[in-house]
């Protein structure tokens, strides 16, 4: 398939990673799981606020409205784009590497086999293993010709009021839904704790991903999935009026798996001769031969 470049006005980062630079700047955490570096070394840049971040979330937050969103769940959730088995969705994913992350000169499924071995090292169940083995996989909708500001990013609820803890969140002020009296109040068109099941969030990665996984694995995993951007909530607690006691369960799985994400990366790279046999069986057990994007 024909790759889509979009211009630098709208892919202000230097790669999808510095979202993740800029993470780590705001929520450095004491008990990282990394053994490869002091977690003060992670995301080493001389700007901590860097003015790619700053021009991504103004994208982000303008564009990202609650019909935005319905358009691209209609657009990407017939997964109709490309048929591909796991291996081949991979291989399609590494098309995103990039020299420009400070912290690792892997491509991304050896990040991702780096988070996955980070949590089977602890013993966690395999199917969090598993989901740490795609909890990036939805960065392939930059293949598909989308914006950095509509793939990654923190993601938050849209279609109700912007809570002013996300990150810069004056930029909401060009943001149409911001003046739609439908969806600028604290609730919008959602209910008190009505359930995210039932909360449309901004378009990413994440919701992707969950979307593409949903049938197959089990809820907790499906949380990890959808939720690990989230941090205007599992960070912030912006976000506890819409949530269910049920979802306040399942974030605790979220918050378990966040740190695996952040810290494990390492510039040795995992063994894939080795472990091969281990992810061949463990995507089997729970995956068709072919996935449809």
């Amino acid at each position: 398939m024909k790759e889509v470049i979009k211009s630098d006005q709208e892919n202000p980062l230097s790669s999808l990673e510095a979202w993740e630079d800029d993470l780590l700047e705001r929520y450095p955490d004491p008990n990282a799981i990394s053994q490869a570096k002091d977690t003060a070394g992670f995301r080493d840049y001389e700007n901590a606020e860097k003015a790619s971040v700053k021009e991504f979330y103004r994208l982000q937050h303008i564009n990202q409205t609650f019909d935005f969103v319905q358009q691209k769940r209609t657009e990407y959730l017939k997964f109709d784009k490309m048929e591909m088995s796991v291996w081949e969705a991979f291989d399609f994913l590494n098309k995103l590497v990039d020299d420009s992350d400070p912290d690792t000169d892997l491509d991304q499924f050896q990040h991702l086999l780096q988070t996955s071995e980070a949590i089977r090292s602890q013993g966690h169940p395999d199917w969090m293993v598993l989901a740490g083995l795609f909890h990036d996989m939805g960065k392939v909708l930059c293949l598909f010709g989308e914006p950095q500001w509509a793939v990654v990013g923190d993601s938050y609820p849209v279609g109700c009021a912007f809570s002013e803890k996300i990150v810069f969140s004056e930029f909401f002020a060009e943001n149409p839904d911001l003046n739609n009296p439908l969806y600028n109040t604290k609730y919008g068109i959602y209910e008190p704790n009505c359930g995210l099941d039932k909360v449309i969030m901004t378009w990413g990665h994440d919701e992707y991903v969950y979307h593409l996984l949903k049938d197959y694995l089990p809820e907790p995993a499906l949380y990890m999935l959808r939720y690990h951007s989230f941090y205007p909530q599992h960070r912030e607690h912006a976000y506890e009026h819409l949530m269910s006691e049920h979802d306040q369960e399942m974030f605790k799985w979220v918050n378990l798996f966040n740190p695996f994400d952040l810290y494990s990366k390492s510039p040795v790279p995992p063994d894939w001769k080795e472990l091969k046999p281990y992810y061949e069986q463990l995507v089997a057990k729970y995956l068709p031969a072919k996935l449809r994007f």
